[in-house]
């Protein structure tokens, strides 16, 4: 189910409340009453005016009265109300999410996708639909796409040619052309997608030593991605080393463009573990070896 892509992979390398007027109220009020008051000692016997002075704590309570001015604190319920209200219309603004996790301005949310297989209808889970685009959709292959049962994971394998540049600079020429393993990983609860890329011949022991040098070099150069020996066993239980380019990018956050950004990660580091490679020849054994 391998295809080559060699053309395609060749450009790679390259409110005040006033109380005054309650106050002014009460002084003409008391104002009027001794008026009135004045008015009767010149009639009446003093008695009278005993009663003028019994009813000056009248003014006084009056005056006491302006205490309950504490009011703010039967006020506090109706700052309890607003708080709760405001709560209200937080929660409300939160937004919704679906199935997978999605907010509602995500370019797949709400959406189911499936497709049809020997053993029914499977599950098509964003990140791995957003990878089925890229590949179908966008460059035209057949879908070579393996899911696993509860869709939670995908995996995408394909092969490529890698051809060297053509400027005269390089230490691969564009007559120098090599094949390369790629295999796409999707981890659906991380919404993470891994590129790993291979050199698929395994690297002899005796330049095990020296292309683990040429890799601790040319990592801290690598914007992108990261060179690694990855050791695995084979059917006959022997250990053999193998060269490969490791990126990955998350999809969660990204409302618009996953596809692009699959396209993107794989564009770079293709770019990437080809200048990598070409760094790595100038040792003339790690090139024959990549050669061959």
């Amino acid at each position: 189910m391998a295809t080559k892509k060699s053309p395609a992979k060749k450009k790679v390398a390259t409110k005040v409340v006033k109380k005054a007027p309650a106050k002014k109220a009460v002084k003409k009020v008391a104002a009027k009453k001794v008026v009135s008051k004045k008015i009767v000692k010149t009639v009446v016997k003093k008695p009278v005016a005993k009663k003028v002075a019994a009813k000056k704590p009248a003014t006084k309570k009056v005056a006491v009265k302006k205490t309950p001015a504490k009011k703010p604190a039967a006020k506090k319920p109706a700052a309890k109300k607003v708080a709760k209200k405001t709560v209200q219309s937080a929660s409300s603004k939160t937004p919704k999410v679906d199935q997978y996790g999605l907010e509602q301005d995500d370019e797949f949310y709400g959406l189911y996708f499936a497709k049809s297989t020997s053993k029914g209808l499977v599950e098509v889970k964003p990140c791995t639909f957003s990878l089925m685009y890229w590949w179908k959709g966008l460059l035209g292959y057949p879908d070579m796409i393996e899911i696993s049962k509860g869709s939670n994971t995908a995996m995408l394998q394909f092969e490529s040619t890698f051809g060297g540049g053509d400027s005269g600079e390089t230490e691969l020429t564009e007559k120098d052309v090599l094949d390369i393993d790629h295999i796409i990983e999707v981890d659906e609860e991380e919404m993470m997608i891994s590129l790993y890329s291979y050199v698929p011949i395994p690297v002899p022991e005796k330049l095990v030593g020296a292309l683990s040098l040429a890799v601790l070099n040319i990592n801290p150069e690598t914007r992108y991605g990261s060179l690694e020996i990855c050791p695995t066993e084979n059917e006959e239980g022997v250990t053999e080393h193998f060269l490969r380019y490791r990126a990955a990018t998350y999809l969660r956050g990204i409302k618009s463009g996953k596809v692009e950004a699959i396209e993107s990660m794989v564009t770079n580091g293709s770019e990437f573990f080809g200048l990598a490679l070409d760094a790595m020849c100038v040792n003339k054994s790690i090139k024959k070896w990549l050669l061959s």
